[in-house]
């Protein structure tokens, strides 16, 4: 009987260091992907938003029900990891760091998959690939997240952290971050509101979503201020949640970084070029567009 039992831990220990092998990969591969492909994004349009396709067609889908879908997909992965993988939690885990840092991944995603997608007057139609993209890259993610939060290297580094100002600080900047990015978007709803009262949706001959310059608070300085709070919000989330990865060589910086960094440095990387196409957008269709205004990073760029 104890030979069987043996065999039996035996193989559940091998299934949990494949399911480890498999995570190790996992993030050194979403370290490598963005940076090769993300650029790609300066010279092309991701048919969506201001750049959907003209032309009706059955790989157009609907902006509002395909966004909720693709971003539903990372909560659900989140708890799926979280409570299902190698590390599963356990009820031993409440009122740690990991609670808080859980309720906030949350958070985000039911304001992004939920709450603002049913505020939003109308969006946009989008090419169903930008769509199994996300889904993909939400899948993975999420199920990344998951896993990181309840591993022994979260729990190693969140033991200490309820005394660390770095958590706090972390926490702080997701809230900053977080009110932001839902501020400047209330801005731009804003003018699809207005645009939608006065009968103004579609008007353009390529049947798309009216669009203005959006003016306040950030958009004084830059175009994608929603853009730069939520990396703001994740690089606060990050800095409270994982250790900082090594910098050099690079086989330690995959070996070391963390899903919450892989998370942030997949954002930008994807998102810079998305935000540098509409600048040169609203300046095309705009020609009072301010010429002060940078796309992304007050000041800089």
């Amino acid at each position: 009987m104890y030979r069987e039992l043996d065999v039996l831990v035996q193989g559940f220990h091998y299934d949990d260091m494949q399911s480890e092998s498999l995570y190790d990969a996992t993030r050194k591969w979403c370290f490598l992907i963005p940076p090769i492909f993300g650029p790609f994004q300066f010279f092309i349009d991701a048919p969506f938003g201001r750049f959907a396709p003209s032309n009706d067609s059955i790989f157009v889908v609907d902006g509002i029900k395909s966004w909720i879908i693709m971003e539903l997909v990372s909560p659900i992965s989140f708890i799926a990891a979280l409570y299902r993988g190698p590390w599963a939690a356990s009820s031993s885990a409440i009122f740690t760091p990991q609670v808080i840092l859980t309720s906030l991944f949350i958070v985000h995603y039911l304001n992004r998959a939920i709450i603002s997608p049913l505020r939003t007057p109308s969006r946009s139609k989008s090419h169903i690939a930008v769509a199994l993209f996300a889904v993909v890259f939400n899948l993975v993610n999420g199920t990344l997240m998951g896993i990181y939060l309840s591993s022994p290297t979260a729990s190693a580094f969140l033991a200490g952290a309820f005394s660390r100002p770095s958590f706090w600080a972390g926490i702080i900047l997701w809230a900053c971050g977080f009110a932001g990015n839902i501020l400047h978007d209330e801005v731009l709803l804003d003018i699809r509101r207005k645009s939608k009262a006065k009968g103004k949706r579609n008007e353009n001959k390529l049947g798309k979503e009216h669009y203005a310059i959006p003016h306040g608070y950030l958009y004084r300085y830059i175009s994608y201020p929603n853009y730069f709070c939520e990396w703001s919000e994740w690089f606060g989330y990050a800095l409270a949640a994982a250790p900082l990865p090594a910098l050099m060589p690079l086989t330690e910086t995959m070996r070391t970084v963390q899903p919450p960094w892989l998370f942030l440095w997949a954002e930008v990387l994807f998102m810079i070029s998305r935000a540098y196409r509409g600048h040169q957008w609203y300046h095309k269709n705009f020609p009072e567009y301010p010429k002060e205004r940078k796309a992304v990073v007050p000041f800089i760029f």
